[in-house]
């Protein structure tokens, strides 16, 4: 069935009017009318809509085709390199791989970690030209390797490329991409006994899971992933902890977004304890996939709020407790992506109140931070183009160079 058909199915079966419906999902009757007939729907609308229809939100998305794809979107030109490296042409041979391209495993991490600095800097260009000769280099590696242990911590530095690369074109919407990366890194990790990086490769398919709104794959997949690493606590290390912190946070993400509030609330529960045995924000990327901790735990709580449309709740915590200043000096700060992340939040708050200038003052702080991540954000151009909608006066200089920076048209 298709969208509108799914909303209308539903609604009949809970024995709403339109009217009823909208009033149900503080909605306005012409966006539920739309819906039904055809018309374009954010997936937030479609979280309010579960929601008043007591139903989880994958139950009304569309099993029909998809729409066209047009103009150029997928940036195919600008990752072809990586696309090559990634994903080479397969025949009836192996794929061919040029072992001039092998490097010394050391000298392939550091290239690793560059690259990993360049990723959390917001250098989304430079990522993109170093991540091919990495993937080359890496698998070739692995192809000239003797067998045993040489050609084990050659498969394992292969992985890590892998998974960075998959993190980084998930963060770029490069989905099908991302996810060979991921697969195949996930792959790596466990064939080499390296349970806690294939974690991490999961926590990072959750994430692409999540992005294309497959809240129902992502909530098992996280699920059964924090069930078979669950740490003892008391003598768990770091990286153990902020494994299965993240893996709990996907949980409750997914949960979250396909209204499921019970699993939620405990997936956040879960996600606190590993967050508190840490004390504070701990980063090791050949460990786990970001930084994870209590500043980590609580932004994600207060999206929850963004998510269910409590502007006031999500502004009455956004500066506090383990996310205010002092807290902030004392546990360390998260990553910039999940604090941009949070920030975005905020300014989705001030949007909904109204307050369309403090909302500007969080975009623009983002765009000073991470100009390019900025760019990648879906809620980043709605939160835009309600600015500009709602606006009665003339924009600002302000506005109308962020929402040329957001492609949104002023």
């Amino acid at each position: 069935m298709s969208l509108p058909e799914n909303v209308r199915s539903h609604r009949r079966r809970a024995g709403m009017s339109q009217e009823q419906l909208a009033a149900a999902a503080n909605l306005s009757v012409g966006v539920v009318r739309k819906i039904e007939q055809g018309g374009s729907v954010r997936v937030e609308t479609l979280h309010d809509l579960a929601r008043a229809l007591g139903t989880t939100t994958s139950s009304l998305f569309s099993s029909g085709p998809p729409e066209p794809v047009h103009g150029g979107e997928g940036n195919g030109v600008r990752l072809m390199e990586l696309r090559r490296a990634l994903m080479p042409p397969v025949g009836l041979g192996e794929a061919f791989i040029d072992s001039d391209d092998a490097a010394d495993l050391a000298v392939i991490q550091r290239d690793i970690d560059d690259a990993h600095s360049l990723y959390q800097a917001d250098r989304y260009d430079s990522v993109a030209k170093k991540l091919p000769s990495i993937l080359r280099a890496a698998s070739a590696a692995v192809a000239v390797s003797e067998e045993g242990e040489p050609r084990q911590r050659a498969i394992i530095v292969r992985a890590r490329a892998l998974l960075l690369t998959g993190k980084y074109l998930t963060q770029v919407r490069q989905y099908d991409a991302a996810h060979t990366a991921l697969k195949e890194g996930i792959r790596d990790a466990r064939e080499t006994g390296q349970i806690l990086a294939a974690a991490t490769g999961v926590v990072g398919m959750s994430w692409l899971l999540l992005r294309q709104d497959r809240f129902d794959e992502c909530e098992r997949l996280a699920s059964e992933t924090a069930s078979a690493v669950e740490p003892r606590m008391s003598s768990a290390s770091p990286g153990q902890l902020a494994v299965w912190g993240e893996l709990c946070q996907r949980i409750a993400s997914a949960a979250m977004r396909n209204n499921r509030p019970d699993i939620t609330q405990e997936a956040r529960r879960m996600t606190a304890t590993a967050a508190s045995a840490l004390d504070s924000e701990h980063v090791n990327f050949r460990e786990h996939w970001t930084t994870f901790g209590p500043v980590t735990a609580e932004t994600k709580a207060i999206e929850d709020l963004s998510l269910v449309g409590d502007a006031r709740g999500v502004l009455r915590r956004a500066d506090d407790g383990p996310v205010g200043r002092k807290a902030l000096k004392r546990l360390g700060r998260p990553s910039q992506n999940n604090w941009d992340r949070h920030r975005l939040d905020v300014a989705r708050a001030h949007t909904l109140l109204g307050s369309h200038q403090d909302a500007m003052d969080e975009l623009i702080g983002i765009k000073r931070s991470s100009p390019e991540w900025i760019r990648h954000q879906t809620m980043a151009r709605y939160i835009m183009t309600d600015i500009v909608s709602q606006r009665k006066r003339t924009l600002t200089k302000d506005m109308r160079q962020m929402a040329s920076h957001l492609d949104v048209r002023a």
